[in-house]
């Protein structure tokens, strides 16, 4: 088969309607807005309604990007949908999407690589079509982190929302748009953040029994900082480039003291940073593509930017990718 080139034709987003503010929180625990802005940054982040789930978020998603960049989303041939809240066990988010957008010849299947789910996503639908088995990659992050937060526990609390985005990766004829990539898992680390299905114990120690996420920020906090960090110099290294070269980095937005800790480290500065979390909170998979389209909207990511994601989380997981960004602006609002 005859080697592609690949490159990210559109995006689209979507967010529920309800917000849920640093106020409100304070009726639900022990807390307040000064306490949270100073150690998460956030101001608010968006809540489903009870009957409205991932697919629902995805569906919007999907529809806003078709819309927005008049694209046809029926003749895709994979649905990748990163997601760790879904509607069901089975069947697969992807699936419903293939049905609601008429999709009549489709790979599709979900992927739980939690907050680093959309940057698996693009890798995956890259190697799909750079190896000549795709054309057309649908990648879709969502998540409904309501439905799996203890709202008595005021450390876990104040961090989720809930959102969804979504990209086309299509072949294409111009230059390389995906430059370098990187993976890595640190499996041990697990227990530290977690949400229990079947399974009662890992590594010995026995687990809450909640289905709520389980969280050590601490533990979280360093490990993200550490590997994150690290990550992001070794994809310039082997580029050759410095941090001043990227005009964006766009890291998971799990927590903006962790984002400003990680670009102390590297030497990139917050003024090229682009992050979703002060009025989304902290949306796992769906936080990069959410702000990445806040990007397109405030005027800042433009076609031809060079741009580095960053996905980390539960598993523990993380996931680099250096990008040439070629969205155009929107057809349409």
């Amino acid at each position: 088969m005859k080697q592609q080139r690949a490159e990210i034709t559109a995006i689209g987003t979507y967010v529920p309607e309800r917000k849920m503010t640093n106020s409100d929180l304070e009726k639900l625990v022990e807390t307040n807005d000064e306490w949270i802005v100073q150690r998460t940054g956030m101001k608010e982040r968006r809540i489903a309604e009870e009957n409205m789930y991932t697919s629902h978020l995805c569906v919007q998603a999907v529809q806003q990007l078709s819309e927005s960049y008049d694209k046809r989303i029926d003749d895709v041939d994979m649905v990748l949908v990163a997601t760790t809240t879904p509607d069901y066990a089975f069947p697969s988010v992807a699936s419903m999407l293939q049905q609601t957008f008429h999709i009549t010849s489709t790979a599709a299947m979900d992927l739980n690589a939690t907050c680093a789910g959309f940057v698996y996503g693009l890798h995956l639908a890259h190697a799909l079509i750079a190896s000549g088995l795709h054309r057309k990659v649908l990648v879709v992050a969502g998540e409904t982190l309501s439905k799996v937060t203890d709202y008595t526990d005021r450390s876990t609390c104040i961090l989720f929302g809930d959102g969804a985005g979504a990209v086309l990766v299509e072949a294409s004829d111009r230059e390389q748009s995906f430059l370098s990539a990187m993976q890595g898992t640190q499996g041990n680390g697990g227990i530290h953040l977690y949400r229990t299905n079947l399974s009662k114990t890992m590594n010995g120690t026995s687990l809450s029994e909640s289905g709520y996420m389980v969280q050590n920020g601490r533990e979280v906090y360093k490990w993200a900082v550490r590997t994150v960090s690290a990550g992001v110099m070794q994809m310039l290294e082997r580029e050759g480039i410095g941090p001043e070269q990227l005009d964006w980095f766009v890291p998971h937005s799990a927590n903006l003291r962790m984002i400003e800790a990680i670009c102390e480290q590297t030497g990139l500065q917050m003024s090229q940073t682009l992050y979703s979390l002060v009025e989304m909170g902290n949306t796992s998979a769906a936080s990069i593509p959410l702000a990445l389209d806040k990007g397109i909207r405030e005027g800042k990511l433009k076609e031809g930017n060079l741009i580095m994601l960053y996905g980390f989380g539960g598993g523990l997981t993380h996931a680099g990718q250096l990008l040439k960004w070629t969205v155009p602006a929107p057809t349409s609002p």
